[in-house]
C-alpha cells in the first residue's frame, strides 16, 4: 500500500505541479480550473482539500492579496467585511440603499464617520446570508 500511495502522490504532483509547490501563474489557473471542476463534478473529491490549502499558499504570496489583507487589518471589523463583499460582489455605495441608505451615508460608513447600526447589519446578514457577528 505504501508503495502505490507513494507513486499516486507523484502522478499527481506530475499531474497538478501546484501541488508539488511548483507554483506560477500558468499552474495557479489550472489549478483554480481543477478546483472549479471538483466543485461541480466531484464535490466530495479528498483532492479538494490538498488544492485549497496549496491555492490559498499560493495567493498568499501575491502582492495584491497581502496589500488587500493589509488595508482589512486597519479597518474595524464591519467596515472591512463591507469592503470585502463589495469587491467580491462588484458593488458600490449606490448598491447598498436598503441596507444602509443613502451612497453618501455608504460613504460616511466606509470611511468610519459613522458606524453601523444593528439594523443596518441585520440587512447586510439577510442580503449576503452571512452570520451577523462578522460584522461586528
Amino acid at each position: 500500500m505504501i508503495a502505490d500511495a507513494l507513486k499516486a502522490t507523484e502522478a499527481l504532483k506530475a499531474a497538478v505541479p501546484l501541488l508539488a509547490g511548483n507554483a506560477g501563474e500558468k499552474e495557479y489557473s489550472e489549478a483554480l480550473e481543477l478546483m472549479e471542476y471538483l466543485l461541480l463534478n466531484d464535490p466530495t473529491s479528498p483532492l479538494q482539500d490538498l488544492l485549497s490549502l496549496k491555492i490559498s499558499q499560493y495567493e498568499n504570496t501575491l502582492p495584491e492579496v497581502i496589500a488587500f489583507r493589509e488595508q482589512m487589518d486597519t479597518l474595524p471589523p464591519g467596515i472591512a467585511v463591507l469592503k470585502t463583499l463589495m469587491d467580491q460582489h462588484q458593488l458600490n455605495q449606490s448598491d447598498f440603499q436598503q441596507e444602509i441608505g443613502s451612497k453618501s451615508m455608504v460613504s460616511r460608513v466606509l470611511r468610519g464617520e459613522r458606524q453601523l447600526t444593528t439594523e443596518h447589519i441585520r440587512k447586510l446578514s439577510q442580503r449576503f446570508g452571512i452570520s451577523p457577528a462578522l460584522f461586528i
